[in-house]
């Protein structure tokens, strides 16, 4: 998101919080209906064919497609951001059938956490202490959630970590993609080579899916592509500060749904280390706020429309 779109969106943070709540919802109801899938098929081939349902809401994004000049350099990065990320849904369907939704759920907010620490040790971002304490208190909400001695860490657990780790990697890719791609083409293509980076992994394990599990795949497909619609316009509608806390109630959805269509037991530990690691989140996010808008105060155009300002008011109060 753009320093200049966070200034445009600050009048209406009103929308930019139905926009996320939107956004919520269509996560975790696809994760519901992934979940409904459950261990009925191979979980590289569940991901598969979520994406493969969801080709057709590319279309809209084939004119960008056609206009893209994607050099060598744009493959490389493509497919390197196609294998994390086909590596790292593949885990995530995999955790989704083995482990409560509140922990995946819970556990899924480390992405910009990842996002953080690879960017400062890959990218030479600053991480001041600050925001190296929040990073810290971070991992510490993920320990929360998965209490290790206190309770058997669920393979399902390890792989809903990995899931976040190769999907934050994911996005530091893109994040040098979008210097010269459009958001439509990232993500297009995105959804054009996952399914055949998922295929090697599917292939050996193929079973006949039945009818209703391709129905729910389809429905998860459709409430994905609507959830990161609805994200991108809250983003657009109003600061992170505003719509970033509003997440957290994705994971007080996914406990209550957990419980009552899955039988799963309310986690008081889950909701907690979900608070710790969205607190951070939310705490990272506030200063990188803050840090756009000082720097957007020190630009030359923003300096001389100062003075021009001041000057105007003086010539005003002296007439």
């Amino acid at each position: 998101m753009t320093t200049a779109s966070i200034m445009r969106s600050e009048g209406s943070p009103i929308a930019g919080i139905g926009w996320m709540v939107a956004a919520g919802l269509c996560f975790v109801g696809m994760t519901v209906l992934i979940k409904s899938v459950g261990t009925a098929l191979p979980a590289a081939q569940t991901a598969l064919l979520r994406f493969a349902l969801g080709l057709p809401f590319l279309l809209p994004m084939l004119p960008a497609l056609r206009r893209a000049r994607i050099t060598a350099r744009h493959w490389r990065l493509l497919s390197l951001r196609a294998v994390l990320h086909s590596c790292g849904v593949g885990l995530w369907f995999y955790a989704i059938a083995r482990i409560p939704l509140g922990d995946v759920t819970a556990i899924n907010y480390l992405n910009p956490i990842w996002v953080t620490v690879g960017a400062a040790l890959l990218m030479g971002e600053a991480l001041p202490p600050r925001r190296l304490a929040a990073v810290g208190a971070a991992f510490i909400g993920a320990f929360v959630v998965l209490r290790p001695g206190l309770r058997e860490i669920d393979p399902g657990h390890v792989a809903m970590m990995g899931t976040a780790m190769l999907i934050a990697s994911g996005y530091l890719v893109v994040k040098r993609l979008s210097e010269d791609l459009s958001p439509e083409v990232i993500v297009a293509m995105l959804s054009l080579m996952v399914p055949l980076g998922l295929l090697p992994f599917a292939l050996p394990v193929w079973a006949a899916p039945a009818a209703g599990d391709l129905v729910f795949l389809f429905l998860a497909a459709g409430l994905g592509t609507g959830g990161h619609y609805a994200m991108t316009r809250a983003f657009a509608s109003a600061p992170l500060t505003v719509t970033q806390p509003v997440t957290f109630l994705q994971l007080v959805w996914a406990v209550l749904l957990g419980a009552l269509l899955f039988g799963e037991p309310v986690d008081s530990f889950t909701v907690l280390g979900g608070a710790i690691i969205m607190g951070s989140v939310l705490f990272i996010s506030w200063r990188e706020t803050r840090a756009r808008r000082a720097a957007t105060a020190a630009t030359p155009e923003a300096v001389l429309s100062r003075r021009a300002s001041g000057r105007d008011a003086r010539g005003s109060s002296r007439g």
